[in-house]
């Protein structure tokens, strides 16, 4: 009868150690210039988008086509880095963004704020990624403009 309680003891442990992993949430702020920099370097995108963090306004005349435009997107990260799986999570937003810029008639993505769970966080040089134990997630908010 011990035997059958110990048993039932470390079954529950096993099976509550991968909930506990996976429960992390580590937030970490990169530079957003870099994950374009990659991803028009590797073609995802071809650089006829621009993209601009709040606090940086291109020169020209801005006009918005379509403001608040967002993306959230998640990716495995599973044995990787947090950095890694958020710059690989930061270029899937990116590219997001590009195409949503694109199908607008838009040359930039400008007014980009982190919106990680809807919550707003400005900063004029890095995104905010979320990275746990199995996924990572990034989540950007911005408006599709015309710059001329």
């Amino acid at each position: 009868m011990h035997f059958k309680k110990l048993a039932a003891a470390a079954t529950l442990l096993i099976c509550a150690l991968p909930a506990v992993s996976q429960a992390r949430d580590t937030t970490v702020y990169l530079p957003l210039d870099k994950a374009v920099a990659e991803a028009t370097r590797t073609g995802k995108i071809d650089g006829s988008v621009k993209f601009y963090l709040a606090g940086n306004t291109p020169a020209g005349n801005v006009t918005v086509v379509s403001p608040g435009a967002v993306t959230n997107k998640k990716t495995n990260a599973f044995n990787k880095t947090d950095a890694v799986a958020c710059e690989w999570v930061a270029q899937s937003a990116i590219i997001s963004l590009f195409q949503a810029a694109k199908n607008a008639g838009a040359n930039a993505v400008t007014n980009i704020v982190s919106f990680y769970k809807s919550n707003e966080r400005k900063d004029t040089t890095t995104y905010e990624c979320h990275a746990g134990a199995i996924m990572a997630g990034v989540a950007l908010k911005g408006d599709l403009a015309k710059v001329q």
